[in-house]
């Protein structure tokens, strides 16, 4: 539940508080595996938890592997990652299921070598139900992309690539324990365009050390490099990260809100001029082309099975997760069993909230879907909401949908967060 007290988010417009799911996982109890079976499309989410670095920004339980028994640790966890695919895929019936998408993510999946990634993606295939229109992602470090794995990729049907830039300043990057530079970063974006896939780049605002003259020349530099598609998250504090404890002791400094707000305008002003239309309130695509279809059925309320270590999905009424334990989970999967540990079912507001506060992220809001889906009309349950989001400049309406302004992108969260209060009030 947004606990809307706290953060103000109705009635302060912020940037703070970046929603990734609904409801809060405190309301989450243990699960099992439950029957959550049935033949509707489904978008598939495959996790590794290991990175060869500990970005000071990232807040994401990571293990950091950079010792000499990297291949076997890894090794482990495939043999898990892939008894998951196999025994979910029966349990749960996947394979009757259309794969619209499939998403790797992490961690660092490209940290993986040849054979593993091989190994995860042919069992992918082998129980899953892809086609030739499935979307195929996998997150990837500037820093291990070789042609070699480029090349693999792409003859095991991946046709789209993220990678995780954040900024084309060395020093920033240095600042933000990274272990790419500049340079590193164009080369890995040239083996990946040999592939013939969909590039998005990450961009974060508001890192450590940051100037509008640094901001200024990344988004410069991504624009440059062709990608198709370039996504920027703002900076949040966290106080599980590295910042967090060098902000408190005060060793670094981070743009205040109202600098990134600025370096965010900025960055909206030259992709619109550059041909780039927003897909989400963070994600802005070559002439509004290459959207992301796992975030869109993500966003929108559909299936998504996840595997690996802390990954969370939804089937139908239910959201799960499993154990973010790596040991745990491979001694699950070891013995046959699923490594779901917790869930929670959803009550029809609960989503209606969750489609709305995620929905909204995608800059439309489809007003007739919702109607269709829920029974209820939007726009009457929250009108005087609605008309305020449309006086105070943050979305404008028709019959049919709701559309994010520029303003309403900047505070995509709020503009949702606000309209879902409606309806947690009504609880």
């Amino acid at each position: 539940m947004i606990n809307t007290r706290k953060d103000n988010a109705y009635w302060d417009p912020s940037r703070k508080g970046f929603v990734t799911n609904y409801p809060n996982f405190l309301h989450w109890k243990t699960l099992s595996a439950t029957d959550m079976a049935d033949n509707r499309p489904l978008n598939v989410y495959l996790h590794t938890p290991y990175c060869i670095q500990h970005c000071a920004y990232c807040y994401y339980k990571t293990i950091n592997l950079r010792g000499t028994n990297k291949a076997q640790r890894i090794d482990q966890y495939v043999d898990a990652l892939c008894r998951e695919i196999e025994l979910a895929s029966e349990y749960y019936q996947l394979r009757n299921r259309p794969v619209v998408s499939v998403y790797f993510g992490g961690g660092t999946p490209s940290l993986l070598n040849e054979a593993q990634l091989q190994r995860v993606l042919e069992t992918v295939h082998r129980y899953l139900n892809l086609s030739d229109q499935t979307e195929l992602t996998v997150e990837a470090e500037p820093v291990t992309i070789t042609q070699s794995k480029a090349d693999l990729l792409q003859g095991l049907g991946v046709n789209r690539v993220s990678m995780g830039v954040q900024s084309f300043d060395d020093g920033i990057i240095k600042r933000s324990n990274r272990l790419d530079d500049e340079k590193k970063v164009m080369k890995a974006i040239e083996i990946v365009k040999t592939m013939g896939v969909v590039i998005n780049i990450d961009l974060m605002s508001g890192l450590a050390e940051e100037t509008q003259a640094t901001w200024e020349y990344s988004v410069r530099r991504a624009i440059e490099s062709g990608v198709e598609s370039i996504t920027v998250y703002k900076t949040e504090l966290y106080t599980n990260t590295p910042y967090y404890k060098e902000v408190r002791n005060k060793t670094i400094d981070l743009p205040d809100d109202d600098q990134e707000l600025i370096f965010m305008n900025h960055a909206m002003t030259e992709l619109t001029e550059a041909g780039y239309k927003p897909w989400s309130f963070f994600t802005f695509t070559q002439c509004g082309q290459h959207q992301h279809q796992y975030a869109t059925g993500t966003f929108l309320g559909e299936d998504v099975y996840s595997f690996g270590t802390s990954a969370f999905g939804k089937l139908g009424d239910y959201l799960f997760q499993n154990t973010n334990d790596e040991q745990k989970y491979m001694a699950l999967l070891a013995e046959g069993e699923l490594p779901v540990t917790r869930g929670h079912r959803l009550t029809c507001i609960d989503a209606m909230i969750r489609e709305i506060v995620l929905g909204m992220k995608l800059v439309r809001f489809d007003l007739r879907r919702f109607q269709s889906r829920y029974g209820f009309r939007l726009e009457k349950l929250c009108a005087d909401t609605l008309a305020d989001l449309v006086e105070h400049g943050f979305i404008t309406m028709s019959d049919d949908e709701i559309q994010l302004t520029n303003k309403g992108i900047l505070y995509g969260d709020y503009t949702g967060k606000s309209v879902a209060k409606v309806l947690m009030d009504m609880e």
